[in-house]
């Protein structure tokens, strides 16, 4: 959440934010006036328990005659206290309901606009000419399947559309992969880390993914837990309710855990193959920092994503994401989007995003520096979507008679292989 006293002392900056998101700017205006209910009610609530504390102070020590009316008074005023103090709760309450709703304060440089608005910063690697190398490129699925690496077929008869099986070189290229990715967070100094894969609401909600984001998030109602889409979660869940020493800042954790998203609203779109799927494995990278640092973070979580998409050559490109497609935590967001050939475009393989002190205060993370204690703030980073990554390496690094190159940085996790080769025409 952001900063209440952001929205008192600059509601405009706060607006501007909000239109700018394509969310609703009148949410700012009904949360100023929830904010001044609250502290009102506060103000009454203390003012009344004050004059409850005097009139007990008084009471023992009345005459007879006195007292009979103290103690009047007392029960008007008792009541009158428990009514304010409901008053105050649910205005308070209220406060909070509107608070959740208000997305995160989107950075001055952040392109204003939806999906297809981002603006590229970079380009890196060359993108292969097929017809000079004399044959059609193979989409993802059909080298997959010649592999014997990816199998559609069953994964929709076991569970549905949009599940799939790896198998043999497929399971082996994704630990390699997972491999590979912890092996570069490691050395830039992350810590592994293993993650749940089911939380409770609030570490849901502390993160921002129940609110415009809900619809892709599953829910095992009977339980009361969710299935997360992103280790995300869990790692900015793991100091929740905890003070951290500042000097001991950054804390950098790399986590692998399975993700599940219902993809709401995207039927009909990136249905075949393992391009957009329900269930995949994904290492993450995530920050606690001081938050004068959280650019200069932002910057370098970016530089990690770049090193590892040049180490699996393939061709890329970074965008700053525009401010309709930021999702409400982030107040910016940097993509990584690596060619697919077969679709002639590039496809968003990695994100990067700084999320302030939105979920820090959501989730009460803070940190001390001396006596000083105040929200930290959060970043997050994508090193590797697994589905997505082996599509791009699949369609990159194909060979006319339909084998695959491998990357030389996960040779070492493969057994030194350096072409996968089909077992079936």
């Amino acid at each position: 959440m952001i900063d209440l006293r952001l929205l008192r002392e600059d509601p405009d900056r706060v607006r501007a934010s909000q239109r700018a998101r394509g969310e609703d700017v009148a949410l700012v205006d009904a949360l100023l006036s929830a904010d001044e209910l609250r502290r009102s009610s506060g103000v009454r609530f203390d003012e009344l328990r004050s004059e409850q504390k005097s009139l007990g102070k008084l009471i023992p020590k009345a005459t007879p005659e006195e007292r009979a009316d103290l103690l009047k008074k007392a029960d008007r005023l008792k009541a009158d206290v428990k009514a304010a103090d409901a008053a105050q709760d649910e205005a308070d309450a209220e406060a909070k309901r509107l608070l959740l709703q208000l997305g995160n304060i989107v950075h001055e440089d952040v392109p204003v606009g939806g999906e297809e608005d981002f603006v590229v910063l970079e380009t890196h690697g060359t993108i292969r000419d097929f017809a000079a190398e004399g044959f059609e490129p193979k989409d993802h699925l059909e080298l997959g399947e010649a592999l014997g690496a990816i199998d559609m077929e069953r994964g929709a008869k076991v569970s549905g559309s949009r599940f799939y099986y790896l198998t043999g070189v497929g399971a082996l290229l994704e630990l390699a992969l997972v491999n590979a990715a912890i092996a570069q967070a490691t050395e830039a100094g992350f810590v592994p880390m293993l993650t749940p894969a089911l939380v409770r609401p609030r570490a849901m909600e502390g993160t921002g993914f129940l609110g415009q984001a809900a619809e892709n998030v599953y829910h095992l109602e009977k339980d009361d837990y969710y299935l997360v889409g992103t280790s995300e979660v869990p790692l900015a869940a793991y100091h929740m309710d905890e003070i951290l020493d500042a000097d001991k800042l950054p804390l950098r954790y790399a986590g692998f855990s399975p993700c599940f998203r219902r993809e709401a609203g995207t039927y009909g779109k990136d249905t075949r193959g393992i391009f957009r799927v329900h269930q995949f494995d994904k290492v993450e990278m995530f920050s606690y920092v001081d938050p004068a640092d959280a650019e200069a973070e932002h910057r370098r979580l970016l530089d990690w994503e770049k090193q590892w998409l040049t180490a699996l050559d393939l061709p890329f490109q970074v965008i700053d994401v525009a401010t309709g497609d930021l999702g409400s935590s982030a107040s910016r967001k940097f993509d990584c989007e690596a060619w697919i050939p077969t679709q002639g475009k590039y496809r968003e393989l990695t994100s990067a995003s700084n999320c302030d002190g939105f979920q820090a205060r959501r989730l009460s993370v803070r940190m001390r520096d001396g006596k000083k204690v105040q929200p930290l703030s959060t970043l997050n980073g994508t090193l590797c979507a697994v589905p997505r990554t082996i599509v791009a390496i699949l369609e990159n690094h194909q060979l006319a008679d339909g084998s695959v190159r491998v990357p030389e940085v996960l040779r070492p996790y493969l057994g030194g292989r350096e072409v996968l080769e089909p077992v079936s025409k």
